[in-house]
């Protein structure tokens, strides 16, 4: 009977080790008590960054105003936020489709990836989309009931057009991403980056045609910066990426192409600028109007998420062979939420009105 007992406790003792075990593959070191603390608090840092966010397009049109003695549109910062939303919501597919790509030419890459938020990103943009549309239905001004909206107006007009084109892209979107072909959103996705694009220049504008080829580069290649670092931040927080070499691989090619896409971006930026705002000119406007104001702290962004870029890549560098490719990259994370900062002040620009040529 004494044998039979201390078999039994050795049983539950290399069983206990076992569970221990599966505690440090979860992440957990040995002894270690659940870290739950840590989960509400991240929850916590993610409300407040988006809250931050939404405050941005909400209140930046009054900010930026101040001073300028330019007259806002209605309601332009309603329109801001759900300008604001549009874009992330087009972002985030736009990388979950970018980094799966990447993924392929990393040797010995993990068949693993983290769940897709791209249907959840494409009903934001849905509903997003949804009310831009019933501002375009009442002439541009913010409905008071839905007695004011012209649904079928929006088919006589090329704005209600490409608001209806957005709808419909977003919905197309998001019933992709839970089909068995998820790559099939490009179409929808390259759609919704087209309509925005012709959105930007009407046709009463000098050369709209060079106006919208400039702002869909530009469109693209920042969702693909955006929407592309964060799923990669996302697949890195996977066990199996983490833990392997082809992790720091992938955050290694994402940089080397992040940079053709942030000289992309410089370039069709400083042309775009450089057609609504002469040279001789800009330096005033980016301090004496409220679309320059926007646009200089737009600037001061990207330039800090450029650093923050070549910082992560140093220290990738580094720490290749020897670190966690997420702690290694720690700015990486950092350069994330400076580029929702730079979606929020990008969704401003297009609530404010366009300087003047002088």
């Amino acid at each position: 009977m004494s044998r039979t007992r201390r078999t039994t406790e050795e049983t539950d003792a290399s069983a206990g080790t076992g569970a221990g075990a599966e505690a440090d593959e979860s992440g957990r070191r040995p002894g270690q008590p659940p870290r739950g603390g840590g989960g509400i608090g991240r929850a916590v840092v993610v409300l407040v960054l988006v809250a931050v966010g939404a405050l941005m397009p909400l209140f930046g049109p009054r900010v930026a105003l101040d001073g300028t003695g330019e007259a806002g549109a209605p309601g332009a910062g309603g329109i801001a936020l759900l300008r604001a939303v549009l874009l992330a919501a087009l972002c985030v597919p736009v990388g979950e489709l970018f980094v799966t790509w990447l993924a392929r030419w990393v040797p010995g890459a993990p068949g693993v990836a983290p769940r897709g938020w791209a249907a959840g990103a494409a009903g934001a943009g849905f509903v997003a989309s949804l009310g831009l549309a019933s501002v375009v239905a009442t002439g541009n001004l913010v409905p008071d009931s839905p007695a004011d909206l012209d649904v079928g107006g929006l088919y006589e007009t090329r704005d209600g057009r490409l608001a209806l084109l957005e709808v419909n892209a977003f919905a197309a979107a998001g019933l992709l991403a839970l089909s068995r072909r998820p790559a099939a959103q490009v179409l929808p996705l390259a759609a919704i980056v087209v309509a925005e694009a012709l959105r930007a220049h009407p046709t009463a504008e000098d050369g709209p045609l060079v106006g919208t080829g400039l702002t869909v580069v530009h469109l693209t290649c920042a969702a693909l910066w955006a929407g592309g670092l964060l799923h990669v931040l996302r697949t890195l927080g996977t066990r199996a990426w983490r833990s392997s070499g082809a992790g720091a691989a992938l955050l290694g090619l994402y940089a080397r192409v992040a940079a053709v896409l942030l000289a992309a971006i410089t370039a069709t930026g400083v042309w775009s600028t450089l057609r609504r705002m002469p040279p001789g000119t800009v330096l005033d406007q980016l301090t004496e109007t409220a679309y320059g104001r926007a646009l200089l702290a737009k600037v001061l962004l990207v330039a800090a998420v450029a650093a923050l870029a070549l910082w992560a890549r140093l220290r990738l560098r580094l720490r290749r062979t020897t670190g966690d490719p997420l702690d290694a990259c720690a700015p990486a994370r950092a350069e994330v939420v400076v580029l929702g900062a730079v979606v929020a002040v990008s969704a401003l620009l297009t609530a404010l009105p366009v300087p003047i040529r002088w």
